[in-house]
């Protein structure tokens, strides 16, 4: 049973990889921009791939699956259940009583694919991470299997020059996104507040 599911994972994980390389190459190719093999492997050198439980709670107003966030990385690849739970914030659309949070149906056979931090940063703001929360639910339990295509954190992250040129301005500054990463995880559940560690003050 455990080689089963580690065989299984690993076919996730190498599917999804070559997902999010096509994926990078649209995205990136839209923005006129052209990406080398070292560079797209920079950007996704480190891969995490969870695997998350959420249990159901006879009161889920009461916990929290997962507290509102962006994820750090360039894209991430979310595989979730028929359950539901999950919640993107639409920025600048908020209504009268309402709060902003969109519930996203899960869709059979279809993937949930975020922007994160890093793409932002790399595209100078065209791009915008997705702020997301998880919550539970009273009746069934959730689960969801996320793949994290992020750098190494020895590798530096900026707005690409092309872009830089194009804008007229740089709205973030390069970091090392080891430290972006620290700062990330400072700054847990706190919506997109990490960003500020790589907002360009001068822009």
């Amino acid at each position: 049973m455990l080689a089963m599911t580690r065989d299984v994972a690993l076919e996730y994980l190498k599917s999804s990889t070559k997902l999010v390389r096509e994926l990078l190459e649209i995205l990136f190719g839209s923005l006129g921009v052209t990406l080398d093999e070292a560079k797209f492997e920079s950007l996704t050198g480190l891969k995490m791939e969870n695997m998350n439980f959420y249990p159901s709670c006879p009161n889920p107003e009461l916990t929290v699956g997962v507290g509102r966030h962006s994820d750090m990385g360039t894209l991430t690849v979310l595989l979730q259940d028929g359950i539901g739970g999950l919640y993107v914030l639409e920025e600048g659309h908020v209504e009268e009583g309402k709060d902003g949070w969109i519930e996203i149906p899960p869709i059979p056979g279809a993937l949930v694919i975020n922007v994160g931090d890093t793409m932002q940063i790399l595209s100078n703001g065209r791009y915008k991470s997705a702020e997301h929360r998880v919550r539970t639910t009273s009746s069934e339990s959730r689960v969801s299997v996320p793949l994290f295509a992020t750098p190494t954190p020895s590798e530096k992250i900026g707005p690409l020059p092309q872009l830089v040129e194009s804008d007229g301005v740089a709205h973030y500054k390069e970091v090392l996104f080891g430290d972006y990463m620290q700062n990330f995880f400072g700054k847990a559940h706190e919506g997109k507040k990490s960003l500020q560690f790589a907002q360009n003050d001068s822009a």
